[in-house]
Formats: C-alpha cells, structure tokens, sequence
C-alpha cells in the first residue's frame, strides 16, 4: 500500500544543488567570442571612421567642383544623356538654361554620393563579416591551448589524476599555466595516492584488533562458568566493541566515496531499495514501524555496494528515529525525465527546518546531539550525501508537517 503524498510544506532545503543549465554555445560569453566581438568590433568601428571620412572628403570635393567654369552665351547644345530632361528644350534662354544645368549637376552630385555611400556600407558589411570570421577562426587557434587544458581538468575531474596537459610551444603565457597545472596535477596524485594507502592502512590495523576484541569477548560471554558480574561486563564490551566497529565501517565508507565513481554499472534503485527494506524489516517490526511504498524499477550507472548503503541508511535511520507507537516508513522509487529518484519518508518527532541542515553533518543528530546514543555512530546521512555525490546527485530533505522527514535521492540516469 502506498503512503498517501505529504501536504504541502516549506520549501524544502537542498544540498548539493544542481548546477544552472548553461546556455547555448553561441550564447555563451567565453574568451573567444570575445575576442572575436573584439576583434571585429574594432574593424567595424575603424571602417565606419574611413567611411565617414571618405564621405565627407568626396563631398566637399564635389561641392567645390559644383561651379561651373564656363557659362553659355549662344549656339545651340547638344545632350548625350536623358540624365537632365530639363535641358531638352531649345527654345530656353542661356539664364535659364544655365540655372537648371547647375540644378542638375547639384541633383547628379547628390546622387554620386548616396551611390558611393551604398556601395562603400555594402562593401563593409562584406568586410566586417569576413573580419568577425577570421577573428573567429583565429581567436580558435590562439585559445586552441585553453581547449587541451580545460579537456584535461575534465578527465582530472573524472578522478583520473594520472593524465597531463604536456603542452608543447613557445615559452608564453599558456604554457606557464599549463606547467603550473601540470605540477598541481602531480601534487595532487602523490595526496591521493598516499589517501588510499592510508585508507587501505587503517581498514587493515583498525579491523584486526576489533575483530580480535569481538573474538575474546564472544568466547568469554560462551564460557558456562563465568559469573554473572562478568558476564554483564562482556555484553557492555561486546556492544561498545560492535559500535566501534561500526564507527570505523562508516568512517572507512565515507572516506572512499568522497571520489567521483568511475567503474559504473547498471543498477536498480527499486532492488536496492528492496534489499534495504528487508534488512531493516527485523528492527522495523521489533520497534512497532511499517515498512511500505511503492518501488518502480530505477535504474541507473553507480556502484550498487555504495548505493544499497544509501538506501539502508536512510530506511535505518527512518526506523530508528520514529514514533514509539503506530509509526510507518515509506520507500519509494520513480523514474522522472533524466533522473531515478528514491523517496524514504517516515513519522517521527517534529524536525525544525533551522535543524535539517546539521543532519548531514558527521556526528551530528537532530538538537546537536553528537555521541552516546544507541541508534548509530552520526554517519548514516554524511555517508548517503558523499555516495551520492560520488555519483553526481543530490539529496534533499523535507520536514513533513506532522512530525519527520522526507528524504529524496535523485540521480542522473
């Protein structure tokens, strides 16, 4: 039976929020669009300059040359052209015939210079866009370095610190960041190297003991003829030996997920979800907790040994922090576009929206309770929001008006 959907309630906070959707390549401001803008932006300016000036100079030469040096007296003239009709009649005296030839050459003048005004505008229309294109294409070829770079820092950013820029060139201003990337890179890999060996170390020298302490204390508690007393004591040590135990695991777990995950399978959130529910089931019905939902197949590219701990933490932690009576948890999953999302919502006490934040936090439980309690070591949610940044998603978390929390992990598909 599934949960009936949560009233409305404020919004919710977020972490790990999703990156703004970008805008399209041609939108987008990046240097050499720039510098394209730039480079033809100056052209277009300088030529708009020559224009004008060409303009006025080809004016004023006309205007001075508008006068003419002869003036017509008798005889008869003859017209080539039909580019002054006013001066077709022959019957015109050499006063009027004179005044309308210069109104002509005015009217042909004016004409010259709205030709030579179109043409040199459609000639710097073809100029300036054949100046933004080699700009363009240059721009390309000075920022082709800042390509291999950011390239680089991608595959970096994949976990995959081995890789390196090597630019090859003149000894400039990329090439100095290039080797000062470079050298960051190789800091970097020693950092991590030597992370996982300590990792790897510590899983090793802090199992061994706790594993050994588990052993002595487990034969001791078998031993028939122990007293009570110390067999009272061997529980306390068993249990504080089990929390340390799991205290390790999770800081361990949460050490190794704070990388992107590289080695991606496919997996089902609804599986996992229903690997979870099952686990927990046992404490569910020991503390009086429904178990229900509705878990459609979700499936997704991760590591399905990190993701199944996602979902038992967050059903753990729905069971344990629950109502002491009549109390229920929901486990859904779904499938929206580009994203599997799993849902665990649950009763519980009253959760303040000030509070929600310090619940991812390691060691950190709601009212700022850190140690010595018995529902876990604080790790639970720490862990779900690193795994799920490994993964490149996000976790939300929701106060629900009548008492707990609504925990969302979307994932990219």
């Amino acid at each position: 039976m599934s949960a009936a959907p949560p009233p409305s309630a404020p919004p919710k906070p977020t972490w790990d929020p999703p990156s703004p959707p970008k805008s399209p390549p041609w939108l987008r401001p990046t240097i050499r669009i720039r510098l394209t803008l730039l480079y033809g932006g100056m052209f277009l300016i300088a030529g708009m300059l020559l224009l004008t000036i060409i303009y006025l100079l080809a004016a004023q030469a006309l205007r001075d040359g508008s006068q003419l040096p002869f003036r017509l007296l008798d005889g008869s003239a003859q017209l080539t052209s039909d580019n002054c009709p006013g001066l077709a009649d022959g019957r015109l005296t050499s006063d009027v015939f004179m005044q309308r030839l210069a109104e002509c050459t005015d009217e042909q003048r004016r004409l010259a210079l709205d030709q030579l005004l179109q043409r040199s505008l459609m000639a710097l229309v073809g100029l300036a866009v054949a100046a933004f294109a080699f700009g363009y294409v240059m721009a390309g070829r000075v920022l082709s370095p800042l390509g291999r770079i950011t390239r680089t820092a991608r595959q970096v950013a994949g976990s995959d610190l081995h890789k390196r820029i090597e630019l090859e060139g003149p000894d400039d201003e990329l090439k100095e960041l290039s080797d000062t990337f470079d050298d960051m890179l190789d800091r970097l890999d020693r950092a991590f190297e030597a992370q996982r060996r300590f990792v790897a170390n510590a899983s090793h020298e802090l199992r061994t003991p706790l594993a050994i302490n588990r052993t002595l204390l487990e034969v001791q508690l078998a031993d028939p003829e122990s007293s009570p007393e110390l067999h009272q004591l061997g529980k306390t040590l068993l249990a504080t030996n089990e929390r340390s135990e799991q205290l390790v695991e999770g800081l361990l777990l949460l050490a190794r997920s704070e990388n992107e995950i590289v080695d991606r399978k496919p997996v089902d959130l609804a599986e996992v979800a229903g690997q979870a529910v099952e686990q927990a089931r046992g404490e569910a019905e020991a503390a009086g907790v429904e178990l229900r939902g509705v878990r459609h197949p979700a499936y997704v590219q991760g590591n399905g040994v990190l993701l199944e701990r996602v979902a038992l933490n967050l059903v753990q932690n729905a069971v344990r922090y629950n109502l002491p009576a009549d109390g229920w948890v929901s486990v859904d999953t779904e499938v929206l576009p580009g994203q599997a999302v799993l849902v665990v919502e649950n009763t519980g006490p009253a959760v303040p929206a000030y509070e929600v934040d310090n619940l991812f936090e390691p060691f950190r439980r709601l009212r700022s309770e850190r140690t010595g309690s018995d529902r876990g070591v604080g790790l639970g949610l720490s862990i779900v929001r690193s795994v799920a940044r490994a993964h490149g998603g996000v976790v939300t978390a929701e106060p629900r008006e009548e008492g707990g929390l609504r925990l969302r992990v979307a994932l990219p598909v």
